[in-house]
């Protein structure tokens, strides 16, 4: 891997995913246009470039950052945009808590939880795209440490780190019933086991927490 991870982005193929809801016993299956995303988590040396913030644990400019809230994310991705001369994908409400996706920008987002998860596949219909030790830092390889990012081999589509060495926030609210805000982490990270460490595994938090195992990855509509 090359020394300096930016903002590669692949472009993903038109498709379809089933999502499960363990608390319903619900599953429902959801169309997907074609998209992109970024081939690697978002480095510290890029976050500290568009943000001048270093907010990791961990210190390394290869390292996904990470200790980022999902409101953390959502606006490095307006900033990003910005600079990259794309028009923003969010529209953030003047108190700090309200949001709108607006669907027609072309400028960088996170990923919907569809869309990780079928860009994580990568066309395998298996719990992961490879042996768990050859494609991710989990607890029983990691020494219990975040690794920078592409150290293990990328998935059939050209994804490194989907899975292991930060969990990824993504856009959708997990439970709105049961647990009101809290966003999607998909993924796993460098401290979980094997089993977190899934293509369907979910998991959650509040939009405000900072968490030294989550991360995040950066998607782009193609907006005809």
């Amino acid at each position: 891997m090359g020394a300096s991870a930016g903002n590669e982005m692949i472009a993903v193929p038109p498709g379809q995913v089933t999502l499960s809801d363990r608390r319903t016993q619900r599953s429902w299956s959801v169309e997907l246009a074609p998209y992109r995303l970024a081939a690697f988590p978002v480095t510290q040396a890029l976050y500290a470039q568009i943000t001048g913030r270093r907010p990791s644990t961990a210190h390394g400019d290869q390292l996904p950052v990470e200790g980022v809230s999902w409101w953390d994310a959502v606006r490095f991705c307006n900033a990003l945009s910005q600079r990259d001369g794309f028009a923003p994908a969010y529209h953030l409400h003047a108190n700090g808590e309200g949001i709108e996706w607006d669907a027609s920008a072309d400028g960088y987002r996170l990923p919907t939880e569809a869309e990780w998860e079928h860009a994580c596949r990568a066309g395998t219909t298996g719990p992961r795209y490879g042996p768990l030790d050859e494609i991710a830092w989990y607890r029983g390889n990691s020494h219990e440490r975040i690794h920078d990012v592409g150290g293990k081999q990328p998935n059939p589509w050209g994804f490194y780190d989907m899975l292991g060495n930060v969990w990824d926030w993504c856009w959708d609210i997990y439970d709105a019933e049961v647990y009101g805000t809290y966003r999607v982490l998909r993924g796993g990270g460098w401290f979980d086991e094997h089993w977190s460490c899934r293509a369907s595994a979910r998991r959650r938090s509040h939009p405000s927490f900072q968490v030294d195992d989550v991360g995040f990855r950066i998607a782009r509509s193609i907006v005809r």
